[in-house]
């Protein structure tokens, strides 16, 4: 297996310490802060570890504080309700004794019932573009040198973006993107691999959407830029190692926060989860 998409496997397994308890490590992706998305997809594995056969079907959280690559994030994971259908988790992530993310999950069993998903945009498939790191590779002497490590290192997650122009001088347009998404390597056959690492996945890139209409690039150094909170809604089965249409989509901005909701779309058309987000955009130009 690709050693990148093996270690984000192992990241997302997490250890447990007792029943309800589980110690997750920092990855340092060569930025001071923790990546939200691995929070998100940590604390999805540590919940779903403490129900047995049924499936996460929606979760929504709050980033509290900023987490360091430093200490290693202990999930302590609430056991709300287990009903007929349905169970619930509430997880709290934490370092050095600190939240830095509450998270509400919930489960259901596998039913058959009413079926209808909106139409997949047309877009050209992902063999009509380059991925994103080819063009951060690229654009790399643009890239200020603290970060350019960072922006240009293998992945396991590639990207391709509809969209494409230089990341780094970015035009004004549209406030929609669509990211063809997969992993770069085959992944097991478990559902929650899957979807750990699609919540890992989708706060990449995601609220960036949302800078789109004013031109700004997210390395601009007078722009200060967090995530707030994260919900995903896992519709359908999917595979990640298999090519998903991200379509992101910002219908507003304002008081230095900016909102985005998404769609991802499987390569038959099918919806498969949604997501929404409000971030930081705190702009302060000189």
């Amino acid at each position: 297996m690709n050693q990148v998409v093996g270690n984000l496997i192992d990241l997302l397994k997490l250890e447990r310490v007792s029943e309800n308890q589980f110690i997750g490590r920092s990855q340092d992706i060569g930025y001071p802060k923790l990546f939200g998305g691995q929070v998100v997809g940590q604390g999805l594995s540590a919940a779903a570890q403490t129900v047995e056969g049924r499936f996460p079907h929606s979760l929504h959280c709050y980033f509290l504080r900023p987490g360091d690559t430093i200490h290693p994030i202990e999930y302590d994971v609430e056991i709300v309700r287990d009903g007929g259908s349905f169970s619930v988790r509430r997880v709290t992530a934490s370092q050095a004794g600190k939240s830095i993310l509450v998270m509400t999950v919930s489960f259901h069993i596998v039913e058959v019932g009413l079926d209808h998903h909106e139409t997949m945009p047309n877009v050209p498939g992902p063999e009509s573009f380059q991925s994103e790191l080819s063009l951060y590779r690229k654009h790399a002497d643009e890239i200020p040198d603290k970060v350019r490590a960072l922006f240009t290192a293998e992945r396991p997650i590639e990207y391709r973006i509809v969209e494409n122009h230089n990341p780094f001088r970015p035009r004004p347009g549209i406030a929609k993107r669509h990211m063809w998404i997969r992993s770069v390597a085959a992944l097991p056959d478990d559902e929650l691999v899957h979807q750990s690492m699609l919540a890992y996945t989708t706060d990449y890139g995601f609220i960036e959407t949302a800078l789109t209409p004013h031109g700004i690039s997210i390395g601009n150094p007078h722009l200060n830029i967090a995530s707030l909170d994260h919900s995903i809604w896992f519709h359908r089965p999917f595979r990640l190692d298999d090519w998903l249409l991200y379509v992101a989509e910002s219908p507003s901005t304002s008081a230095s926060r900016g909102f985005v909701r998404g769609q991802i779309f499987n390569r038959k058309g099918e919806l498969v989860a949604s997501t929404a987000q409000e971030g930081l955009l705190r702009y302060l130009p000189e």
